[in-house]
């Protein structure tokens, strides 16, 4: 989270990064067009939390974590991710992907193979793991997160949190430094929306990953150990514990002050 101290940040003894932030962005900014969708953007994310970006659509929820990826560039400002400055491209932007596990509203399976066959391709294929190791930790995965009965099935026989569960476990394969998930509840229903919230909570309690939430439900946002509200391209707040009361109060609060902004603008 932004301002955050360094002793939060602090990982496994002697670990690379220890005591500095994992994520930090300095003045960034994104245009589309004429669109500013990013505006000047002072961020640090620690790591081994759960930081929910929160506000309406089209409020650059989504092109944030792009640009951390670097899945989109950026017009102006810094992006550092375990202090290193992000590449252009090459095999340096490559490496570093390698280590940015992604979870989609979609799920974002494919399609043609089994959900074994979807957890194990990111090891063999990215980390060169051999097959018979891949297919041993796919597995030991698919049991954590509660699916080990369904890694012979195809995603489309699954149900969508199911299908959810596949993506995160496929995300953790890589061993990832960061997950970035894009709002991963909204096409599932209440009672698996909060299997999957319990879920990416628990790559970080479990396994020691920092997660980063895209998603404008507050009741997903109480999952968090921090809230990052965006508006309009701006980060316009902060909130650490939050409850799922408090957060929609606070964006009750937000969406009224910028409802007034862009009626004053003539908008």
């Amino acid at each position: 989270m932004t301002g955050g101290d360094d002793g939060a940040a602090a990982t496994a003894g002697g670990e690379p990064g220890q005591g500095r932030p994992l994520v930090v962005l300095e003045k960034v900014n994104k245009h589309f067009g004429s669109l500013h969708v990013l505006v000047d953007i002072d961020l640090e994310i620690q790591r081994g939390e759960v930081v929910v970006v929160l506000g309406p659509s089209g409020s650059g929820k989504s092109t944030l974590c792009r640009v951390i990826n670097r899945l989109e560039t950026i017009d102006s400002g810094r992006v550092l991710l375990d202090g290193v400055p992000l590449p252009e491209e090459g095999k340096e932007l490559a490496a570093l992907r390698s280590n940015v596990g992604m979870v989609f509203q979609s799920f974002n399976l494919f399609a043609h193979k089994t959900v074994l066959q979807n957890v194990m391709l990111g090891p063999v294929k990215v980390r060169r793991q051999p097959r018979a190791e891949a297919e041993r930790r796919a597995r030991a995965l698919l049991d954590r997160v509660g699916i080990a009965n369904q890694a012979d099935k195809m995603p489309a026989h699954l149900s969508g949190g199911q299908q959810q569960r596949a993506a995160i476990a496929r995300a953790l394969a890589i061993e990832p430094t960061v997950i970035f998930a894009d709002e991963p509840t909204g096409a599932l229903d209440s009672t698996s929306a909060g299997e999957v919230l319990a879920l990416l909570q628990e790559t970080v309690e479990v396994f020691g990953r920092t997660v980063v939430m895209v998603t404008h439900d507050p009741v997903a946002a109480s999952y968090a150990g921090s809230v990052l509200f965006l508006t309009d391209g701006r980060l316009v707040g902060q909130l650490a514990d939050p409850t799922a009361e408090i957060v929609a109060e606070h964006l009750a609060h937000l969406g009224n002050a910028v409802a007034a902004r862009r009626i004053a603008a003539g908008e």
